[in-house]
């Protein structure tokens, strides 16, 4: 990847906001005190339709900052159509993405420039780390005193309260997300950066998302598959500012939109992030940690230990009566045991793989039927490894798609 030309930016920062004026301000007044000269970045602040006086404090940093402004209707939350139209507005090769409030330190650009440069023949997709961001809990304190981002980190970056959410996630790996199987769940919106063509070669953000949350991850897990890699840059640090949350509806809000996107990609990984982010309500058992990296380690391993498994003679005195619609989760290799109407679904890609489009991808934790769609669902032995960790799961989603359960074996 080259730079822009002399005349171009090389990097863009997009911004969607609504009704939040003096936190776009706060964003756009750091990103005036970068060591990227002005001269080659731009900054687009997409807004979903506020009613406040963003475009006027947009428009007062127009004679210190290359600045763009674009305005979509209030038709709802709509941060994924936001970031898009405000992609369509630069030609930067790269684009950072940051939330209205995030107060960037002086080397942000530089270091996320940093990353996508370096190698232009390594796809990137970097994690900016981000001091204070907690999404499920308010604002820490950090007292009376210092107020730039650069004073804010020297007093309190080891503040437990203070650290980016992700902090211990990333302590795990020692910041190397090259070493974990599901780095795109971190790639969240508030910070982070893509190659324009990375980005425009996997489609941009899905639209289909409404509300909070869901839209980063979902563009993530396709530029992971595109052959994108994550990294963390603790250098590419922000702050951001304390403002309110709405802690009431962003959790449902969050857990709709991760539905979505087990929709648009069905299988085991997204379901387990499905599990992940509606763990209260699933009733999952939470013995450690939860992440979807830990959850998926553990699927890989019962997914190893399960590929001798098969359906074998468990199946053998199954029958269906005429007219009846079926669901088999682990229907396994052999799909001569099944009537030909049923609707089959398997965990081992290797068996989806070989059948075709026969069957879905899925351990049946959560699957794209609607409620009450067939009037049997048949779990199979090949589940038996997975079963300790989600066999209550998996009975509760047969239990939503079907009349009756019945467990083979």
């Amino acid at each position: 990847m080259s730079s822009q030309s002399a005349n171009g930016p090389r990097i863009a920062v997009v911004v969607p906001t609504y009704d939040r004026e003096a936190l776009v301000r706060a964003t756009l007044e750091a990103l005036t005190r970068q060591g990227v000269p002005a001269s080659e970045f731009e900054v687009v602040v997409s807004d979903d339709g506020s009613s406040d006086g963003t475009r006027g404090v947009v428009e007062g940093f127009a004679d210190r900052l290359r600045v763009r402004y674009s305005f979509q209707e209030d038709l709802g939350f709509r941060a994924a159509a936001a970031r898009n139209a405000g992609v369509g507005l630069t030609t930067a090769p790269v684009l950072v993405f940051v939330d209205a409030g995030v107060v960037p330190g002086p080397d942000f650009l530089a270091a996320h420039l940093a990353v996508h440069e370096s190698d232009p023949g390594r796809p990137a997709a970097v994690i900016g780390y981000t001091f204070g961001y907690r999404p499920d809990e308010p604002a820490p304190a950090t007292g009376a005193g210092p107020t730039s981002p650069e004073e804010l980190v020297r007093h309190h970056r080891d503040a437990p309260d203070f650290r980016d959410a992700r902090h211990l996630a990333f302590e795990r790996f020692g910041f190397d997300l090259g070493r974990c199987t599901v780095p795109w769940q971190w790639f969240w919106s508030v910070n982070c950066s893509v190659r324009a063509e990375d980005f425009h070669a996997v489609g941009g953000f899905d639209e289909g998302f409404r509300g909070w949350g869901g839209e980063d991850l979902e563009l993530a897990f396709r530029l992971f598959r595109h052959g994108v890699g994550f990294e963390v840059s603790r250098d590419a640090w922000a702050v951001e500012a304390p403002h309110p949350k709405d802690s009431s509806s962003n959790p449902e809000s969050n857990a709709a939109n991760v539905l979505l996107f087990l929709r648009l990609h069905p299988e085991p990984v997204v379901e387990l992030l499905w599990a992940w982010f509606t763990r209260p309500r699933a009733g999952l058992v939470v013995d450690h940690e939860w992440n979807v990296e830990d959850e998926h380690l553990l699927f890989l391993d019962a997914l190893d230990r399960s590929r001798s498994a098969d359906v074998g003679g468990a199946a053998d005195p199954f029958t269906a009566p005429a007219g009846r619609k079926v669901a088999v989760f682990g229907c396994g290799r052999d799909l001569r045991a099944w009537p030909a109407s049923a609707v089959l679904f398997d965990f081992d890609p290797e068996v989806v793989a070989a059948a075709g489009h026969g069957v879905r991808h899925a351990i049946g934790i959560r699957t794209p039927l609607p409620d009450d769609s067939v009037d049997l669902v048949v779990i199979t032995p090949r589940l038996g490894e997975l079963w300790g960790r989600w066999g209550d799961a998996v009975l509760r989603e047969a239990h939503r798609i079907g009349a009756e359960v019945r467990v083979l074996g």
